[in-house]
Formats: structure tokens, C-alpha cells, sequence
């Protein structure tokens, strides 16, 4: 005689959903209940999920002393020391990658994309707008301590050539911390400028819920601006045996000025940043046609910024800037006259080999925002006699997001702990190395390295983390040492956070 089924049909469905192994047969779920007229039923991905995890990568990232609530348990307090060697405080901040440094020129731009994806699309994100939250303040909470000196900022913790000659845990961390800074002998006008533009950023999306920690940070902003501006060099100049060529300033710092000018200049209104960027703008490469946008150069970011307050808040003073912006969308567009992007065969949009994957997701979150302010305006972009419309820009960013969650040749996901193949080997000190828990007993510099070359999977997953990705030719190995590809870097998540939320509520997944 058969044994009795233990679980209903129904309830097999929700296990089965709640194992989240087939996300295709949960998906269908809470589309039923949403009637959004012009939005698909359907979509392939579990954006809701993913947005979930992308935000919960930032926790593993997280150096200083753990909050009780920390939801990456395998992590444990580290670098609480940080900033002793010039007697200031230091502790806090985040990981840029997969080693033990604080580099403060990422650190800047990645908690300005995670609050421009705030600012966008924080609206739609529902239970995750607090942990989106608590992931920018905790780069902001470090930012305010980088700066708490006029005219100085603490732009780096940790020497960035001796910590790459071990591989341990940032719990066991022995490699000198130390202390780089800016000042007005040694300027660094790009790291300043995106420092302050990360400070207004964070400002707006902090206005509302906590009004005193937002004007903080405006009042901050404003005091490091002034400084960029008025002591102007590239950091790597000055500080060039510990920057380079790990983050290198190559794009120079006029991008950084131009975008630290437009976040304020959206952030207080005051018409003394809108002149500035009039009378500057040219000098500082508005028109160039440098379409790259990431954590070097923000030419594209600020175009597409400004490009809204002369379509949304109808600043005529700023009607070049939709060309500006239009010119970067063209040189994506497949088949459009200026179109200059190269994609895999597979659809990835394919910049440089080297952590390719912070291009796809910072041009996806553009593309999405480009979108909404056009259709918020009524328009479209003109590619010389091509017209493309935010339908179609939605389009290639979904495609792109899709493709990073596993609509790819390998049918992989770039997103570690999502889907049921993802990358297991990345280039992670603290994720490839046993946690405290499980190994209480310090591990050495180099003994590490044994782990770092062995075939194994990561203990422990560093969920939501992005990798570098795939070649130019869909192709992935998933080897620890491939740090080009196997990489995962708070950039790389930061503007997917937006993005992910977007796609979410769109495919009523929110």
C-alpha cells in the first residue's frame, strides 16, 4: 500500500516556493494580483528576490563594529583600530572588493549610486527601502568621519600592496592600517568632489526621515565641495605609490566637479550651483563623448541628472544636457547611428575585461532613469534619424539585468546565492576563508593562500554579491585566483539596487 502523502498539492507549492529552487512556478504567484495595465504578467526573473539579496551584499561588506541586527552572520568586527595612526576615528565604512582596504574614492561613489537609487526608485521599494537605508548610512556615518577636519579627508585605511600579499580575514587583520589623506598641499579634487556628492545624495534620502542628520550632511557636502573645487589636482598625483593602480583617478577630476556641483545644486537648490555649472560646465567635459559611467568617471551620471532638471523641474538654463544625455543613450543603441557599445554574443554589454559587470549594471540603472524622466516629460531620444523611446531603453536594461541573473549562455547568475547556479569560487578573502565561528584560531597572512588556490567552493556565500562576469565571449571559469572575473565590488552592486527595484514593482513582484 502507497504511504499517505505527507503535504497537500498547495502546500508542496509554497515549500517548493519557499525553497526558491523553481522560481518560475512562485513568480506566476503575486502577478495575479496586481492589475497593472501596461506592465507584462510575467517575467522570468524573481527581481524581488535579487533586489533582497543586493542590498544584503552590503552586510558582508561591512568593516567596524557589527550592529546587533547584522544578518551576515559568518562576518565578525574588524579594523576597530582604524584611524589611530593619526589619531582620528576611523572605524566603520565598507570593503570596496575582496580584500581588507577602505579605498574612499569607491566608498564615495558607491554610497552615491545606492542613494540615487534611493532617490528613484526608493518609493517602490517597499521592505527594503529601510535596509537600503541602513546601507547607505553606514557608509555615511564613515564619510562624516573622512571629514570631519575642514579642508582634510582621510581618503584611505590600510596599504592597499601589503594587504594584497596576504589572504586572511578581516577579522584577523595584521597588515599596517594605514592612513592616506588629502589636504591642501596634497589635493585630490575627484575624490573630494565625489565625496561630496555622495554626502548630497545621501542628504535627500535621509530629508524626510531623520531631517537633522540630513542638513549634517548637506552643510558637509557643501564644506568638501568648496574645498575640491577651490584646491583642484587628481588624488593619484600626490598619492600615487598607494592609489595606483588600484583606483587610480584616470578620467581626472572635472567629472567629479561637474557631478558634485549637480548633486548639491539638486540637493539645496541654491542658484550658486546652477551658476557654477553654467559658467563651467564646458571646461569641465559636459560634451565630451566619454561613455563610460563608473566609479572613475561621472560625465555620463551628471548629463543624465541634469538632463532632469531641464525636462522635469524645466531648468531651460540646462537644455543642452538633454543632448548631452541623448548622445551617451545613442552609443548604446544596437543598429543606431553613433552607436559605439560592443555586446557579447550572448546580449552582455561588454566594456573591458576587467570587472566588466559594474558597466552593464551602472548603465542599466541609467538607462531605467533616463526612461522615467523622458516619459515624465513626454519625449524621446533622437539618434540622428532614429527615434528611440523609454520603451525601448527599459527594454535593453531589462535584457541586461536579465542576462546577469542567468538568461545567459552558461544559464548562470552573476549574483552570488541567486538562481540555482552562481558563481562558488570568488575572489573573496573573508568568504572563501572558514569564519571565526566555525575556525576561532587566527589564520596567518600566507597561509591563506593554500584556500585561496584550492578548488573548492566558498564556505561561506556572500549573498547578493555581483562578480566581475563573463568575457567577451559568455565564457566564466569560476576560479578564486581570476579576480578580473571572479571579483565582487560594492560598485557593481550600487546601481543595481535601483535597478532591481524598478523591474520589481514592474512585474508586480512589490
Amino acid at each position: 500500500m502507497a504511504p499517505p502523502t505527507l503535504f497537500s498539492p498547495f502546500t508542496l507549492l509554497v515549500l517548493l516556493c519557499w525553497s526558491s529552487a523553481s522560481l518560475l512556478l512562485c513568480n506566476g504567484f503575486p502577478a495575479f494580483h496586481h492589475h497593472h495595465h501596461h506592465h507584462p504578467r510575467f517575467a522570468r526573473q524573481n527581481y524581488r528576490d535579487a533586489l533582497t539579496k543586493s542590498i544584503l551584499y552590503f552586510e558582508g561588506q561591512r568593516s567596524g563594529k557589527l550592529p546587533p541586527h547584522q544578518r551576515v552572520t559568518w562576518r565578525r568586527n574588524s579594523g576597530l583600530s582604524d584611524g589611530s595612526a593619526m589619531h582620528v576615528d576611523l572605524v566603520g565604512g565598507y570593503y570596496d572588493a575582496g580584500d581588507n582596504v577602505k579605498f574612499g574614492f569607491p566608498m564615495a561613489f558607491t554610497t552615491t549610486m545606492l542613494s540615487w537609487s534611493v532617490i528613484e526608485f526608493g518609493g517602490l521599494m517597499k521592505g527594503e527601502l529601510q535596509n537600503a537605508k541602513e546601507a547607505i548610512r553606514w557608509a555615511t556615518d564613515y564619510l562624516l568621519k573622512a571629514t570631519v577636519h575642514p579642508d582634510i579627508i582621510y581618503v584611505q585605511v590600510g596599504d592597499a600592496n601589503k594587504d594584497h600579499a596576504c589572504w586572511e580575514r578581516p577579522e584577523d587583520m595584521d597588515t599596517p592600517r594605514t592612513v592616506i589623506k588629502i589636504d591642501r598641499n596634497s589635493p585630490g579634487s575627484d575624490v573630494a568632489g565625489e565625496t561630496a556628492a555622495a554626502l548630497a545624495a545621501a542628504s535627500l534620502v535621509f530629508r524626510r526621515s531623520d531631517p537633522t542628520y540630513s542638513k549634517l550632511l548637506v552643510r558637509r557636502a557643501m564644506r568638501v565641495f568648496q574645498f575640491a573645487d577651490k584646491y583642484r589636482g587628481p588624488y593619484s598625483k600626490g598619492l600615487k605609490k598607494f592609489v595606483c593602480p588600484f583606483y587610480c583617478s584616470y578620467s581626472g577630476y572635472q567629472d567629479e566637479l561637474l557631478w558634485g556641483a549637480t548633486w548639491l545644486h539638486k540637493a539645496t537648490r541654491n542658484p550658486t550651483y546652477l551658476n557654477y555649472i553654467q559658467v563651467n560646465g564646458q571646461t569641465l567635459g559636459a560634451a565630451e563623448y566619454d561613455n563610460t559611467f563608473g566609479w572613475d568617471n561621472k560625465h555620463v551620471g551628471a548629463r543624465i541628472l541634469l538632463s532632469k532638471a531641464f525636462l522635469v523641474q524645466k531648468v531651460s538654463a540646462l537644455h543642452d544636457y538633454k543632448g548631452h544625455a541623448d548622445n551617451f543613450i545613442c552609443s548604446l543603441i544596437p543598429g543606431a547611428s553613433f552607436s559605439s557599445a560592443q555586446y557579447t554574443p550572448g546580449g552582455l554589454l561588454f566594456k573591458m575585461s576587467d570587472s566588466n559587470m559594474q558597466y552593464v549594471t551602472s548603465t542599466s540603472f541609467l538607462l531605467l532613469t533616463y526612461a522615467k524622466y523622458l516619459t515624465s516629460a513626454h519625449t524621446v531620444v533622437n539618434c540622428g534619424g532614429t527615434t528611440v523611446t523609454p520603451k525601448r531603453l527599459r527594454a535593453l536594461a531589462k535584457k541586461q539585468v536579465d542576462y546577469l541573473l542567468g538568461d545567459n549562455p552558461l544559464k548562470m547568475s552573476y549574483m552570488v546565492g541567486y538562481g540555482p547556479r552562481f558563481p562558488r569560487r570568488i575572489h573573496h578573502r573573508g568568504s572563501s576563508l572558514p569564519s571565526v565561528a566555525v575556525h576561532p584560531a587566527k589564520i596567518q597572512c600566507s597561509s591563506g593562500f593554500s584556500v585561496m588556490n584550492s578548488p573548492y567552493p566558498n564556505p561561506n556565500i556572500l549573498v547578493g554579491a555581483i562578480v566581475g562576469g563573463p568575457d567577451k565571449n559568455d565564457r566564466f571559469p569560476d576560479q578564486r585566483s581570476d579576480y578580473e572575473q571572479s571579483e565582487p565590488a560594492t560598485y557593481m552592486n550600487a546601481p543595481l539596487v535601483g535597478a532591481l527595484a524598478y523591474l520589481a514593482h514592474s512585474f508586480g513582484q512589490l
